[in-house]
């Protein structure tokens, strides 16, 4: 006697349009989705006719940026795991279930010719069930340490795009292309734009710039420590452009004013992020592969505060490869406090050491990774 109720399964996978068809898989965070959207654009340059289907995660910023960048997308009900909540972690079986079967289901109705994972929680169930099919499939790893979903699908992907040397040592070697990270290109091209910078922020020239960013929630770790060094900061004449975010922004207001530090910019958000790079001396940032792929490729010198609680502490790895390499400082977060301020100070105070991170940091940049994974995908496709 049978159980549970007998479920359909979605007809084989049959291809009716004549035109390159592309599934892209992934999000969950803006460092995911740009690039993401910047791939989709460079398929349309290289393919106009292509035609390009997002894969999302219900309930995340993708299922608003993608379809206002033009394109469609759908949802899964994936949900990563939840700190500190035994409740919302049970019903994570389920969608994980659901979100495969669903995954099943758009890849055999759509019926791509290649399928590209971003990274994100609904990147691991699309090209699964992508490999399943028979599809060939682009990883695209934005760092230097491979996640384990990543890990896993590498096994049966056809390529594996990558922004850092040495990933061999979680992927097979004869699958790696080095193409670096798609970035959003309007934030790079700094050309011209340094008188323009210096007007939006009414900063003046000749005095040191440094601009702290810690992404649109801010960095807490990175916070505290500029708000520890702000005497110290004034008290050497640093222009300061501090995006706080906004947890932190009235804090960092009211301490600004209680000193009297008129050349701290404290900005809730910065909107014109190729204008703050433009005048900036030296940056603060965390180290996500978005942040690290724009500071290679504007070629700033950097101190980079890794977030501790990044999955798999990756924003540590990095980190690990531009200071390995000489071309940038690491200040880990629970010492922000103590030795950030001293840290940017040193900096400012020794020209040759700014030159050798600036020189170092644009030895690794890589120009056109979006038109260069593309290219890769769309070779893929005529196999």
């Amino acid at each position: 006697m049978r159980l549970t109720p007998r479920v359909a399964l979605p007809p084989p996978m049959k291809r009716t349009s004549p035109f390159l068809k592309v599934l892209i898989s992934g999000g969950g965070t803006g460092g995911h989705i740009f690039p993401a959207i910047a791939i989709a654009n460079a398929v349309k340059e290289q393919d106009p006719q292509a035609e390009i289907l997002f894969v999302g995660a219900e309930g995340k910023m993708e299922m608003e940026k993608v379809p206002a960048a033009g394109y469609r997308i759908e949802g899964l009900p994936i949900r990563g795991f939840q700190r500190g909540s035994i409740v919302k972690n049970l019903a994570l079986p389920w969608r994980l279930l659901r979100s495969m079967w669903k995954a099943r289901r758009i890849v055999r109705t759509f019926a791509p010719h290649v399928a590209v994972g971003v990274g994100g929680y609904a990147s691991g169930p699309t090209l699964a069930a992508a490999q399943r099919a028979g599809v060939r499939t682009l990883i695209q790893e934005q760092n230097s340490h491979a996640g384990a979903t990543n890990r896993m699908l590498a096994r049966k992907a056809d390529r594996i795009c990558v922004a850092y040397p040495a990933m061999e040592r979680y992927f097979p070697k004869d699958k790696i292309l080095m193409t670096g990270n798609p970035v959003r290109e309007e934030v790079v091209r700094l050309e011209g734009k340094r008188p323009r910078g210096l007007e939006q922020f009414v900063l003046q020239e000749g005095r040191p710039i440094v601009f702290v960013t810690g992404g649109s929630l801010g960095a807490r770790g990175i916070n505290q420590g500029i708000e520890a060094a702000l005497p110290k900061l004034k008290e050497r004449g640093v222009q300061l452009i501090w995006q706080t975010g906004t947890p932190f922004f009235t804090q960092a207001t009211k301490t600004v004013e209680a000193i009297g530090y008129t050349d701290c910019k404290v900005m809730e958000f910065v909107t014109r992020m190729d204008l703050a790079y433009a005048v900036a001396d030296l940056v603060v940032a965390r180290a996500g592969a978005m942040s690290v792929s724009e500071l290679c490729l504007v070629r700033l010198p950097a101190i980079l505060v890794p977030l501790p609680t990044a999955a798999e502490d990756h924003q540590t790895m990095n980190a690990r490869a531009l200071t390995d390499r000489g071309a940038a400082v690491l200040v880990r977060d629970d010492r922000t406090m103590a030795e950030l301020g001293d840290v940017i100070l040193d900096l400012l105070a020794d020209p040759n050491k700014l030159n050798a991170l600036r020189s170092a940091i644009a030895g690794m940049a890589i120009s056109n990774a979006a038109g260069a994974i593309a290219a890769e995908v769309i070779r893929l496709a005529r196999q």
